[in-house]
């Protein structure tokens, strides 16, 4: 099964900067495959999520949160649909929570709590809090909040990251047998 796995923090505000492409190149042995420039990766190789952690951890240049996921659990949740008709004016987002929470807050959840919101939290499913953004410079703030929020690191990508994924990983699954 791949695994696909998110990298906290990397490459934002020109703080922690890396260049995926060459760690996807150290890690061609396990048929990894980069997606955009955050630190998202799909590994198509069999590997246990102890040593690909281990493997990672030892060629980025500093510590960084590793988020490992199953593929199941990317397909799964893009087979959902779960923004529905989301409004053209938002941006659809999903954070990887690097541990469940002890307690799940209550949803929706919006930010800021009063007036218009910014951010809007709508939903958890595994692993993954789904939620919708109007484009201003205070989100940036509120997604930093999820943490505290969840009482977790999360690491936050643009629903396309996702679709990128599951096109990834739907051409490395293979064809289903006729007859």
């Amino acid at each position: 099964m791949a695994l696909v796995v998110f990298l906290r923090g990397l490459n934002v505000g020109g703080y922690r900067n890396f260049r995926p492409t060459t760690l996807v190149e150290q890690l061609q042995h396990l048929d990894a495959v980069n997606i955009g420039a955050a630190g998202t990766f799909v590994v198509r190789k069999r590997i246990s999520r102890t040593d690909l952690r281990k493997q990672i951890a030892r060629r980025l240049p500093f510590a960084a949160e590793i988020v490992i996921c199953d593929s199941r659990e990317i397909v799964d949740l893009l087979s959902e649909k779960p923004f529905g008709d989301a409004p053209p004016d938002v941006v659809r987002f999903v954070s990887v929570l690097s541990r469940r929470p002890r307690v799940a807050p209550s949803l929706p959840i919006t930010l800021p709590s009063a007036g218009d919101w910014l951010l809007k939290v709508i939903a958890i499913d595994g692993p993954f809090v789904l939620g919708l953004y109007r484009r201003h410079m205070k989100v940036i703030g509120y997604l930093g909040s999820l943490d505290r929020i969840f009482g977790a690191p999360v690491t936050t990508r643009n629903w396309n990251t996702l679709t990128a994924i599951g096109k990834v990983l739907g051409a490395s699954a293979p064809s289903p047998r006729r007859g």
